[in-house]
């Protein structure tokens, strides 16, 4: 295991236009915790980022001697160590609950969204796209009950569907203006309204939509 220069600040890694970048970002945003960034252009290797993260990929959160670059666990260990305000529930069948709403984003929704973003197979992106807004559009009455994801309360969970949902455009997904949509649509507009998402931004990001 590499040794962590130990730094003064904390720093994430991050990839402008990445979801699980921007992930982070916007935990970091909720907490309100200070963090230098430094941008990773995909493609260019850094030297420094190799040393501490065998995958060289970003994002990757450095806190003094600690590496961490598995987008949830740098979630959640901020979360740990910054507990206000709170991103999980207390209760720990309602927070496995979270806990297993994340992967079924992860795995459902945000990578078939990273394959349409990678492949070269316009057949396969397009196959997949239609069945993620499909699944999206399956699931939008969920949204009609509780403010954010199955919660009264601004979740972990929310931050994983936030930067998949600003990337809606990005991915040639547009949401009919039908009734079905109107609950997840309000729920976007509940997401992308928030001081700490708008903060959370790239400049590349704010370029994802009109």
């Amino acid at each position: 295991m590499a040794v962590v220069p130990r730094r003064s600040t904390m720093t994430l890694f991050s990839d402008s236009a990445c979801q699980y970048s921007h992930r982070v970002r916007m935990v970091l945003a909720e907490k309100g915790v200070g963090v230098e960034i430094e941008e990773v252009i995909p493609g260019v290797v850094l030297e420094e980022l190799t040393d501490i993260n065998p995958y060289g990929t970003a994002p990757t959160l450095v806190d003094r001697d600690l590496s961490l670059h598995e987008p949830m666990v740098m979630m959640e260990y901020l979360d740990e160590r910054f507990p206000h305000p709170p991103l999980l529930p207390v209760y720990p069948v309602t927070r496995a609950h979270s806990r297993q709403y994340m992967r079924r984003i992860e795995r459902d929704w945000c990578e078939p969204a990273e394959v349409i973003l990678k492949t070269d197979d316009s057949r396969r992106a397009q196959r997949v796209r239609k069945e993620l807004r499909d699944s999206l559009l399956g699931v939008a009455a969920i949204f009609a009950d509780k403010p954010f994801f199955m919660s009264d309360e601004f979740t972990l969970v929310d931050c994983c569907m936030a930067p998949l949902l600003w990337r809606l455009d990005v991915l040639g997904i547009d949401l009919p203006n039908v009734r079905q949509a109107k609950p997840l649509v309000a729920y976007m507009q509940r997401l992308f309204d928030r001081p700490a998402f708008r903060a959370s931004l790239t400049d590349a990001e704010r370029g994802m939509r009109g």
